[in-house]
């Protein structure tokens, strides 16, 4: 019975995740239901999602939770694809991307669209340092995103009319939100779900940008962005996907049932980002939600194992 219960018994697992803080609550869920599986799950490894996907396909790592598809297909084939990395079902569904400004700028020079950053008069609208570029809060090197919004730039010839920043993007944003919460114009870059759209909100407080066209580097180049309602923000939807070692998920066939089994749903993981913006950001913070959830979830939490204690019978 006990190694019905606990099939992974003595194994070691190496979770790995990027430097978003707020995927640490996805990652913890499932490193707590492999421990319950018996599994010896280490500490979380921090790796930036290109270097965790090779991590992970050598055996350097055993999985990452935030593997964001279609974005992070590009990662994923160069690591080896399939013959290398196990991807699951959807973990987490509905991520949608893109650009995004504050409502009174949009509203005063009717901005709806990137391409009007062209006029030197609304790029200067966004221009924080005086340089007659508008400054815009993008995405750190390695997480994928970056990749798209500089080719957009080159596609849509706005190099002369915007500045892409980039650094800690935590850092970046705690700057934009102070700039809007003192009336000043802001651009930036971000997804939801995300804490930043429950601070700036999306329809009343900032308004989504669309696109001229759409235009995606790599494997992406000839796919259509337009959302099923018409906008187009110059991004693909995500899913958010659990990959893992391929060798491993051979080795214990019975972890592909709970890769698959397992699904969080994009409230969840808002009011815990939100929780972590409000003050609760904390390593024993961020374990104590994923405990309460578990608690609060307990019957979910139960069929993710049982899925994995069936396929191993």
């Amino acid at each position: 019975a006990y190694a019905k219960d606990k099939p992974g018994e003595g194994a070691v697992v190496t979770p790995l995740k990027s430097s978003i803080a707020e995927e640490t609550f996805q990652t913890l869920l499932v490193s707590r239901a492999l421990e319950e599986l018996g599994f010896d799950v280490q500490p979380i490894r921090e790796l930036e999602y290109p270097a965790a996907h090779i991590a992970i396909a050598n055996g350097d790592g055993t999985f990452l939770a935030d593997h964001w598809y279609p974005m992070h297909i590009d990662f994923y084939e160069k690591a080896g694809g399939k013959d290398k990395l196990f991807r699951s079902e959807i973990y987490s569904g509905g991520a949608v991307s893109g650009y995004l400004i504050d409502k009174k700028t949009a509203d005063k020079y009717k901005i709806t669209n990137i391409e009007q950053f062209k006029d030197p008069k609304i790029a200067k609208a966004f221009d924080a340092n005086g340089n007659g570029k508008a400054d815009l809060t993008g995405c750190p090197p390695g997480w994928g995103c970056e990749q798209i919004i500089e080719h957009h730039l080159d596609a849509y010839d706005l190099r002369g009319s915007i500045d892409h920043n980039q650094g800690s993007y935590s850092a970046l944003m705690a700057e934009t939100i102070s700039r809007f919460n003192q009336g000043e114009s802001v651009f930036y870059y971000t997804w939801v779900p995300y804490w930043v759209s429950a601070v700036m909100k999306p329809g009343k407080d900032v308004v989504w940008l669309e696109v001229p066209f759409s235009s995606l580097p790599g494997a992406g180049k000839d796919v259509d962005t337009t959302l099923p309602n018409g906008s187009n923000y110059g991004f693909r939807p995500n899913t958010q996907h659990i990959v893992a070692n391929q060798d491993f998920v051979k080795k214990y066939p019975f972890t592909e049932a709970l890769f698959n089994a397992m699904s969080l749903s994009s409230a969840d993981i808002s009011a815990q980002n939100l929780a972590m913006r409000d003050g609760q950001d904390s390593d024993k913070d961020i374990v104590r939600h994923t405990d309460l959830w578990i608690k609060g979830n307990r019957a979910t939490f139960d069929s993710w194992l049982k899925a994995a204690r069936d396929a191993a019978k």
